[in-house]
């Protein structure tokens, strides 16, 4: 039975050049981290970040992202400084430099409908992007795809996963923070290296990219998926 939605966020709910907005979040980013650590080389700075993040991306039992990242930061700049306590220079830089990186990106047509329409038909949601970035990022960008507003049920972010995408582990505690089984779901994404292996634990799977030669259950728009939503959940 169909009880939950999975949306993938970027390049999904919100056209984005993912790449080149990596690209400057992470430049932007750099002079901030050289701050809270005492000054040094931005560049320096930056490849602690980096390095971080490819921590958070390989298997780290036991650990959440967050602590993943901070273990390999702290590894890097031989500090002890936790960068989730939001200094000063991390608050400023989310609230007045973040959402500048916003440019020309703007909602998936339908993306907005396809949520409301779960939410109509009792359907629990998660915003299931990547969680390498803090919560506030991720809400930022739900800002950029018109989703801010709707109250889902889950958002994954580095402070609450113990998993990056593909791993089966993401997948496996996105369902369990939804209160359902993985058979119970369908995730929805554009990504078919980081979205689609949630079929390998039974959940199905709705593709949205521009791929041709993608195995999922279903293809096409976010507005093709809420048309199917109902239908969907009649049928489980």
């Amino acid at each position: 039975m169909l009880n939950a939605v999975l949306f993938d966020l970027d390049g999904t709910l919100l056209d984005i050049d993912l790449d080149a907005f990596l690209r400057e979040y992470f430049v932007a980013l750099g002079p901030v981290v050289a701050e809270v650590i005492g000054g040094g080389d931005p560049q320096s700075a930056l490849a602690a970040v980096i390095a971080g993040t490819n921590a958070m991306s390989a298997p780290h039992p036991g650990l959440t992202n967050r602590e993943a990242f901070n273990s390999r930061f702290h590894e890097m700049t031989q500090t002890d400084l936790d960068l989730e306590e939001y200094a000063l220079p991390f608050e400023r830089f989310y609230r007045e430099v973040f959402p500048g990186l916003k440019g020309s990106f703007a909602p998936v047509a339908g993306a907005s409908r396809a949520i409301e329409t779960c939410l109509d038909l009792g359907l629990k949601v998660a915003i299931a992007t990547n969680p390498i970035f803090p919560r506030s990022a991720v809400d930022e960008r739900m800002r950029w795809a018109g989703i801010d507003h709707l109250a889902v049920d889950v958002v994954t972010s580095y402070e609450n996963m113990h998993a990056t995408k593909p791993h089966s582990a993401y997948f496996t505690e996105t369902a369990a923070l939804l209160g359902v089984s993985p058979s119970e779901c369908v995730m929805v994404g554009d990504d078919s290296t980081l979205d689609m292996p949630a079929a390998d634990l039974g959940m199905r799977t709705y593709y949205v990219g521009a791929e041709a030669d993608v195995t999922a259950d279903w293809r096409g728009s976010l507005v093709k998926f809420a048309d199917m939503l109902p239908m969907l959940r009649v049928a489980g």
